[in-house]
């Protein structure tokens, strides 16, 4: 393994325990073909199923596997206008399996996202029956406040740059604790438990995905 591998691998075990303390499932997958494999693993087929906005999960061609298999998939990629998304996001509260990544998590376990709709770390939180996090460990951070400041200060400028949006971020990069109307950080999220226990599972995987 390489130097990085080898980090990777020990910090995500160590992570794995404080998870586990924090009632949440927790897995260590090396590679992001790995987690495919144990997402589906873990989703009966049959199940329905949906996503938030995460970039992690479509690089690493999870959502392309669930159309592929016989699974009930609700899309927001497919559809054409924000009514057919709204109706989605919506949807997403009654399905068996939520899927997302994180904006950061500290190294011993809590999770943080920013939203600007709030609809994903709604989910999250409350209605679908099961959570997955799919999280690569770029986007450990040592501690909450250090996961904040990465959320803030490199997931969310990427992130506006994605969207093209008018907000401050997106002129120079840097987060400036804005006010903008198209703002993106309305709602940040702390996610210290899984309630109900074992509703959650987080996927820790050892490559660098999303932002």
């Amino acid at each position: 393994m390489t130097p990085k591998e080898t980090r990777n691998e020990k910090l995500a075990h160590k992570m794995i325990k404080s998870l586990e303390r924090r009632h949440f499932n927790a897995f260590y997958c090396k590679t992001s073909k790995e987690a495919v494999g144990k997402v589906l693993e873990i989703i009966p087929r049959g199940s329905s199923v949906t996503w938030g906005g995460s970039m992690t999960i479509r690089e690493m061609g999870l959502t392309r596997a669930l159309h592929d298999n016989d699974y009930t998939v609700y899309d927001r990629d497919e559809v054409s206008t924000r009514e057919e998304a709204a109706e989605i996001y919506r949807m997403a509260f009654s399905c068996d399996y939520y899927l997302s990544s994180a904006n950061a998590i500290s190294e011993d376990g809590v999770i943080v996202n920013i939203d600007g709709n709030g609809n994903r770390v709604a989910a999250i939180t409350w209605g679908p029956k099961n959570v997955i996090f799919i999280i690569g460990m770029n986007k450990v951070a040592q501690d909450v406040p250090a996961a904040i400041a990465r959320a803030r200060g490199t997931a969310s400028p990427i992130n506006a740059a994605r969207f093209d949006i008018d907000t401050p971020c997106m002129k120079d990069g840097a987060c400036h604790n804005c006010n903008s109307p198209e703002c993106i950080c309305n709602y940040i999220h702390f996610m210290r438990n899984s309630h109900p226990v074992k509703r959650h599972t987080v996927i820790l995987v050892g490559e660098d995905l999303g932002y």
